[in-house]
């Protein structure tokens, strides 16, 4: 199936490292030997939310290390730049990836770059080692206090 974002030839993307991919559990392999991702934010890096004019993106200071990922398949530590949510006008799909075909309502990506290697994040993106991206697919249910709070916040976005 093809996602519905990408409906002809000349809209999908190419390459093996591109978006949106279709994750299947029958090819997914076990790596006993992988660490765990770390995961350190720090809130007060928060910056702001933007409307960039298809979406929001929060925004976060990734002037300094405080808020960083790094082990698990990562060779360096990498910056929070912003996150971002994909959502669709129906809550059949909305998520940019799928697992086995099967859409989410909603999907949102945490950004980060790798500023070991990089020095700025407009650098990094253009690198196949420059960008880390954790991926989390959202489902309809009981409401969550922490993307309430973000939701709350939505109406002082302003147009772009």
């Amino acid at each position: 199936a093809v996602h519905p974002l990408w409906q002809s030839p000349l809209t999908i993307p190419g390459g093996t490292r591109q978006s949106p991919i279709n994750i299947q559990w029958r090819d997914s392999v076990y790596d006993p030997f992988l660490k765990p991702l770390k995961i350190s934010y720090d809130p007060t890096t928060c910056l702001h939310i933007w409307n960039n004019g298809y979406s929001f993106l929060v925004e976060f200071d990734d002037s300094t290390d405080k808020s960083i990922i790094f082990g698990g398949p990562l060779e360096n530590q990498y910056r929070l730049k912003q996150f971002h949510f994909h959502w669709g006008a129906v809550n059949d799909w909305g998520s940019e990836h799928t697992v086995d075909c099967k859409f989410y309502p909603a999907e949102l990506h945490l950004v980060h770059w790798n500023a070991v290697e990089y020095p700025s994040f407009e650098e990094a993106v253009m690198e196949g080692n420059g960008l880390a991206v954790i991926g989390v697919f959202l489902k309809l249910g009981a409401q969550h206090e922490g993307l309430q709070t973000l939701v709350d916040a939505l109406p002082a976005v302003r147009h772009k």
